[in-house]
Formats: structure tokens, C-alpha cells, sequence
């Protein structure tokens, strides 16, 4: 399936463009934020292609593509409004409270830079092992030029946390930019590092050190927000542009400086202190702890409270020692996939694992655990048992992080410190965490569902033959009326390139779709701008009326059937109004799709110019080509 294919299907199958509050996505997940949840069809989404798994978590909708989400996530931005910043948010749905409300905020702000960070993440790892093993000097100038581009977001950080926070509070960017680039103005940063006594009007100034911080930003855009929206509604129209702004800066900037950003600091350090003493109490115990959770946290999406406290580690003590355990619960999990890839006889799980094993090798679980571990059950508990062996070897090892970035292989060279120090424990714990639960897997087995699939094909063969034997030619009459426009002209790359099946387009001069032949309504989707039909022999035929008229959410439409409807050649299925879709900006040119183009050796069109409803259209021939599983 397409990436712009399966975007339209997930869009429509969350609640539609005007359901969608928000959207964000991590390395593998589309995170929306929707205005109604009961709206979403949760089910197809499952069942989609393309799709690994669909998650409600901490107040977020999440649809899990693998690695993918990029291009699916782009897709999305062109067949939609979803990411546009101006686009008009009406009725957002009410902030989800309590826990789930704080990861979901958590989650919005950070999982966009997660890319970015894994990279620079890297490249500072790499720069690490260069310099210590003598590779490159500190003192070169080429040191410098790289370590300025692995360092450099991290030193910003504030600058982009204060961008993703105004998107999640629908605050302006720019102002929340703007301040958070006074924290680290080098008159600022100046008066800290020479100790200058600071005060505004008087009033003592407590100053920080607010380069690679998290939750002085965080907390001031939050507030900027709020009075941002009270100042508009407050002010004049005709001042309010740039009088808004004057008041948010004049504000802000002192009241961070003054409260927000030594007690965010304050509390930032705090969970970090305290995390760091768990780990100095009993680090093989706290090492087992994060090894065996960490991927459980990662299912119900607390983990987001955990990574502002590894940042904030890496920023104020130049390494962190909570993360390191957390790489023993990827591996893990990684070496359940490969231990069902050995022991499954399913060749459809056999393929499954294994690629899900070698993304996860990179970082990306969810396909392991959504597509493999979690549903046969007991290797996820395995993956378990393996990450906290892992862990607790790497925490005893005392290995320590020192940039961020998605645990994998790529990221492992931000675990290596000064001379080496815990490296080899961490690399111990990961590669006994894979064995481990490889080994488990394997001797503890799993429902093997190449049993069921047996049966399946035993019962199933006879109707395959039949089908194969019975197939005839089938004749597709116009379910429309006007005039025939070849597929390849059609507006809308899924239809136009032949990746939805062969067929012809008409350009509709009556809105009404009537039956191409006699048969069963399958799909009768709920913008009612598409249908599919197929015939007594086996025939499926997609009628999708206009390009990219979802959009409509069913304006301008009327549906006379659903699912599972009898239809016999020439019934009414569908009755649209041209002038109004035109009007609205939409193509009406409708594409007549033989979606099971595969099963037929040709699909002849049948006519030319201008077509009646009911004339003959297309005509497949079968030439007894049996069905592809």
C-alpha cells in the first residue's frame, strides 16, 4: 500500500480531518490528539495494511507504523490540514487530566525532536570514542566544527522545546522563541558566569544556567499561552498584533528569569538526584528494575515522564546512569523476535520476526512487540525476564550515557565515556539480555499458529479450486453517467499510477451511482463518497466519487445503502450533487477500480466519448488465473 493511500485510510478512520485536534509522531507512532475518540474506528484501523498496532494512551490516539511514520506522518501533511499551524481548531476536545494528561503533554513536546536528538545524540557518541582513543584532539578545529553540530541542540534545546510547547498549547511561536532565547542570551549567560548580583527593580534575581535546560521553557510557553489568549481577546483588533507580543515579552522573560526558571531547574534536578540515588543504593537492583520495566512503560507511554529526566541528567552531570539499563529491555525484546523466528513454522511469523528483529537491533520495538512478542504472550515475558539479567549486569557495571538518543545499535557510542569505563558492561548486559530471551522463547514456546493456518488452507483449498475452475468473464456496466477519461489522467497519484487496480475514470454529468452488475455491497465508506461491490462471481469494484472528497465528511452526498446489501444491476447506491463538490473545490472525476485486478488476465474497456449508466464499461477476463493468497 502507498504511504498517501494509507494516510487517507488512517485520516478517515480516526474521525476525519475535523476530528483531529493534533498530530504529532515518534519513531514509530502517530500520536493524535482527537476531539472524540468514540468517532475513531478503532478496529479497521487494525485490520488496515500497513499498520502494526493502534494504542489509546495518556489522552493520545496512537497508530503504529513502524519506521515508516515519517513518510506516512508527510503524507498526511499533503492530503490534509491536520499539520498546518493556522488551521482553525474548533471545539478542541477537553485536556485529559491526572497522569494521562501529563504524558500526553510530555509526549507532544518532545517526540518530534526525537529524530534529531538520536542523531546529534550519535554523532557526540562518536566524537566521544574518537577523542579517547586519539583519533582527533579536542584542540582541532575539526573537533570543534563537529562537536558544534552534535552539541548544538542540546545547547539550544530551550529554543526548540519552546517551539514544540507553543504548538501543543496553540501559543505564538515566535514570542515563546524570543524568550526562550533571552534565557540564554549571552549578556544573561554573562552576568551568571561572572557572578554579577542581579536583580530587576529590586527584586533579586536567582540566575541559572538555562543552556540544554527543559523545564524552565516548558513551564513559561505554558504560561504564555494562557496569557497570550487573554490579551487577544482582551486587546483591540487593531493593536492587538503587535501590542500582544509587547506585553507576553515584558512579562515573561523577568517572570521566568525570576520564578519559573529557578524552581524548574530546582525541580529537575531534584528527580534526577533522586533517580541517581536509587541507582546508588542498589544499582544492580535498580538495574534489574529499569531492564524489566522499561518496555512495559513504553505500552502505556509513562516512559515520556522518564526522558526530560535523562536530558536534564546529561545537561547538568554531563552523563546519566538511569538510561544505560533501559538499552537491556530493547535487546531483550529484540532476541524474543529472533527466538520465535527460530522455533515458528508460520512462514507469515518466521518473516514477521525477523524483520521486526532487525529494526528492533536499531531501536524500533514496537513492530517486534506489537506484530510478535505481546500477541503469542510468553515471549514478551521472556523479553522481560531476559532485560532484567541486562539490567542488572549494567547496572552493577555502572554505565553511564552521556548524549541522548534512542537506545540501539547505532546509539551505542553515546555510552562510551572517559577511557572505556562501564562500556563493557554494557555491552555484556545487552548481548546477554538477547541470548537470554532467545533462549527462553525458544524452550518456553508459544501457541504456533502455523496449526490454525493448516486447517485454514485444508478447508479452504476446495473453494479455491472451485473458483479457479468456475471463473468466467465478467461484465462491468457504467455506474455512472458522462464521460470517460483514462485512469492515468485522473488528479490522485493512488488511482492514476494503478496502485488501487486497473479500471477507467468518468467525469459524471448525473450524480447518481447506480450497480455495475449484480452482487453484495463489502465496504460503504462513512463519508459516503466511495463504495465497493462485488459481483456473484467474485468481481470487486471500487466506485470512488471526486479526488480527495473525504474532506467533505460527507457533505453534498446521500447514501441508499450499507454493508452487507444485496444489490442487483442498476439499483440506486449512491446520489451525489456536482455543482455543490465543484463549488467546494473538488475534482468529481470518479475512478471505477477493479480492486482484485490480479485475479483476471485483462480488463478491457468497453467503451469511449461519453457513456450512459448501465452500458457496458469493462470486460474482465479471467483466462482461469487462480487467486493469490
Amino acid at each position: 500500500m502507498s504511504q498517501e493511500k494509507l494516510a487517507k485510510e488512517i485520516v478517515e478512520l480516526v474521525g476525519g480531518e475535523k476530528n483531529v485536534e493534533s498530530l504529532v509522531h515518534c519513531a514509530t507512532r502517530l500520536r493524535f490528539v482527537l476531539k472524540d475518540d468514540a468517532k475513531a474506528d478503532k478496529a479497521k484501523l487494525e485490520k488496515t495494511e500497513g499498520i502494526i498496532a493502534v494504542k489509546e494512551n495518556g489522552g493520545q490516539f496512537q497508530v503504529v507504523v513502524g519506521n515508516k511514520v515519517p513518510e506516512v506522518y508527510s503524507a498526511i501533511g499533503q492530503i490534509s490540514n491536520i499539520l498546518d499551524d493556522s488551521t482553525d481548531k474548533e471545539k478542541p476536545r477537553k485536556a485529559a487530566k491526572g497522569l494521562g494528561g501529563i504524558i500526553d503533554i510530555i509526549s507532544s513536546i518532545f517526540a518530534p525532536l526525537l529524530g534529531v536528538m538520536a542523531g546529534a545524540g550519535i554523532l557526540k557518541g562518536l566524537l566521544l570514542i574518537a577523542s579517547n582513543i586519539g583519533w582527533l584532539e579536542t584542540t582541532e578545529t575539526t573537533y570543534t566544527i563537529l562537536y558544534a553540530a552534535a552539541d548544538s541542540l542540546f545547547y539550544f534545546l530551550p529554543l526548540l522545546l519552546a517551539v514544540t510547547t507553543a504548538r501543543k498549547f496553540q501559543g505564538n511561536m515566535f514570542v515563546a522563541m524570543t524568550i526562550a532565547g533571552a534565557l540564554i542570551y549571552p549578556s544573561i549567560v554573562a552576568l551568571k558566569s561572572e557572578g554579577t548580583p542581579t536583580d530587576f527593580f529590586g527584586i533579586p534575581v536567582i540566575l541559572m544556567n538555562y543552556s540544554s535546560t527543559v523545564i524552565p521553557i516548558i513551564l513559561a510557553v505554558i504560561v504564555m499561552s494562557k496569557l497570550e489568549k487573554f490579551f487577544n481577546k482582551t486587546l483591540h483588533d487593531s493593536v492587538k498584533n503587535f501590542v500582544t507580543p509587547l506585553f507576553l515579552l515584558v512579562i515573561m522573560v523577568p517572570l521566568t528569569l525570576l520564578v519559573f526558571g529557578p524552581f524548574g531547574v530546582y525541580v529537575g534536578n531534584g528527580i534526577a538526584a533522586g533517580l541517581v540515588a536509587a541507582f546508588g543504593f542498589s544499582p544492580l537492583l535498580a538495574g534489574a528494575v529499569m531492564g524489566a520495566s522499561w518496555q512495559l512503560l513504553v505500552i502505556f507511554g509513562i516512559h515520556w515522564g522518564l526522558i526530560p529526566v535523562f536530558i536534564n541528567n546529561v545537561a547538568v552531570y554531563g552523563q546519566d546512569g538511569v538510561k544505560p539499563a533501559a538499552t537491556a529491555s530493547i535487546f531483550a525484546q529484540t532476541g524474543a523476535a529472533f527466538g520465535v523466528m527460530l522455533k515458528t513454522k508460520n512462514k507469515k511469523l518466521k518473516t514477521l520476526a525477523g524483520s521486526s528483529t532487525l529494526t528492533a537491533l536499531f531501536g524500533i520495538t514496537e513492530p517486534a512487540i506489537y506484530g510478535v512478542t505481546l500477541p503469542l504472550k510468553r515471549p514478551f515475558i521472556a523479553g522481560v525476564i531476559g532485560g532484567a539479567v541486562g539490567g542488572a549486569i549494567i547496572g552493577q557495571a555502572g554505565t553511564l550515557a552521556f548524549a541522548s538518543g534512542a537506545p540501539g545499535l547505532l546509539t551505542l557510542p553515546i555510552f562510551y565515556g572517559p577511557g572505556g569505563q562501564g562500556f563493557p558492561g554494557l555491552i555484556l548486559g545487552i548481548v546477554v539480555s538477547f541470548v537470554v530471551s532467545a533462549v527462553l522463547t525458544y524452550i518456553m514456546g508459544f501457541k504456533d499458529p502455523v496449526e490454525e493456518e493448516t486447517k485454514s488452507e485444508s478447508t479452504t483449498s476446495a473453494q479455491q479450486s472451485v473458483r479457479a475452475t468456475n471463473a468466467s468473464d465478467e461484465n462491468v456496466f457504467s455506474p455512472i453517467e458522462g464521460t470517460i477519461v483514462e485512469l492515468s489522467e485522473v488528479p490522485d497519484p493512488a488511482f492514476a499510477s494503478g496502485a488501487m487496480g486497473k479500471g477507467i475514470a468518468i467525469e459524471p454529468t448525473v450524480g447518481r451511482v447506480v450497480a455495475p452488475f449484480d452482487g453484495t455491497v463489502t465496504v460503504a465508506f462513512k463519508k459516503k463518497h466511495a463504495l465497493a461491490v462485488v459481483s456473484d462471481t467474485g468481481a470487486e469494484i471500487l466506485v470512488h466519487v471526486g479526488v480527495d472528497t473525504v474532506k467533505l465528511d460527507g457533505q453534498h452526498f446521500v447514501s441508499h445503502i450499507k454493508e452487507g446489501d444485496r444489490v442487483q444491476a442498476g439499483d440506486l447506491l449512491l446520489e451525489f450533487d456536482i455543482a455543490q463538490i465543484k463549488a467546494a473545490g473538488y475534482h468529481t472525476v470518479t475512478p471505477i477500480i477493479v480492486t482484485n485486478s490480479a485475479n483476471y488476465e485483462e480488463v478491457i474497456p468497453q467503451a469511449t466519448g461519453q457513456v450512459s449508466s448501465q452500458e457496458l464499461l469493462l470486460k474482465l477476463s479471467s483466462g482461469n488465473v487462480q487467486e493469490q493468497k
